[in-house]
């Protein structure tokens, strides 16, 4: 589901762009995706009040994961190309598992390395001809700066959800609140920015507005956020390499994008770089000094009849 609709976002976003800053439209789709989950969790009857402490909690995992990365990677994007973007961003993956090493002293295995080598290879493979003629000039430096931090930030309003969830904190209502904040925090950004609040009333604006919202924000990133406590932020991260592949298929239909020996060989990685990464981890049961004896004496027995 994550994978899905994160690989069809980037349809709805094309249509954001262009009479609305992207703060505005941001502070619009949280806005909204926190109205939704707040709506949600009075019907259901989940705990919406908590302790001053957890607010500023949720203020911080709002502002990682639903505000200022999203600016940044808003921003990488007036400087560089959406390629290259979406490249810096696949390094969540090695942002999550040192973040994920310190904050929470969570063993990296041997196939993570692999398959997330595997899956960076992939992505960079599968955008070469985008990227292979971009110089290391000023601009550049600039956009990958903002795509490094708001990567960053991504990571860390990783870690802070599977704090909450440490805190006992329900899902669907630190969402919630970590949306309402980070859209209140983008909102006062455009306001001091003197940003126009315009929304346009045209149905292509309306419609990605609410696609974004509540496939793109509600269930997308309750799903991402499951997983991140199911499994773990370093698997559920390889759903941040997957989407750009799932994109490029959807772009074959939808754009007649034309494919290349760098699609197949990326696309192939990636998704070889998927399956090593979530595969079962193969323990090998301890065995006592006595086992090993009884096996000795039983051997000799047999080799003696």
């Amino acid at each position: 589901m994550t994978v899905l609709i994160w690989g069809s976002t980037w349809i709805a976003i094309n249509y954001q762009l262009g009479d609305v800053s992207p703060a505005v439209s941001l502070s619009y789709r949280f806005a909204l995706a926190a109205a939704i989950l707040f709506i949600f969790c009075k019907q259901k009857k989940i705990q919406l009040k908590f302790s001053l402490k957890l607010h500023v909690q949720f203020l911080a995992f709002g502002l990682a994961l639903f505000g200022c990365n999203y600016y940044f990677l808003y921003s990488a994007q007036q400087h560089i190309n959406s390629a290259l973007t979406c490249i810096g961003f696949s390094m969540i993956m090695i942002f999550n598992m040192i973040n994920a090493r310190i904050w929470y002293k969570t063993q990296i295995t041997k196939q993570f390395y692999i398959g997330g080598l595997l899956g960076i290879t992939g992505i960079t493979t599968l955008f070469w001809p985008q990227i292979s003629h971009v110089s290391l000039g000023e601009q550049t430096l600039i956009g990958l700066s903002f795509c490094l931090v708001g990567t960053i930030l991504a990571s860390c309003g990783n870690m802070i959800s599977i704090r909450n969830q440490k805190k006992k904190a329900p899902l669907h209502a630190a969402n919630a609140w970590g949306m309402a904040y980070g859209a209140i925090c983008l909102g006062l950004w455009a306001f001091i920015n003197g940003e126009a609040f315009i929304l346009p009333m045209n149905i292509a604006y309306i419609s990605s507005l609410l696609y974004l919202s509540i496939f793109g924000s509600v269930i997308a990133f309750g799903c991402y956020l499951t997983l991140l406590n199911k499994i773990g932020p370093q698997k559920t991260s390889y759903a941040n390499i997957m989407f750009p592949a799932i994109a490029v298929l959807i772009s074959s239909f939808v754009e007649d994008f034309q494919w290349s020996a760098f699609t197949v060989i990326g696309l192939s990685c990636i998704f070889l770089g998927n399956i090593i990464v979530l595969s079962k981890t193969k323990v090998k049961p301890k065995v006592s000094k006595n086992a090993v004896i009884n096996d000795d004496i039983n051997t000799a027995e047999k080799v003696v009849s």
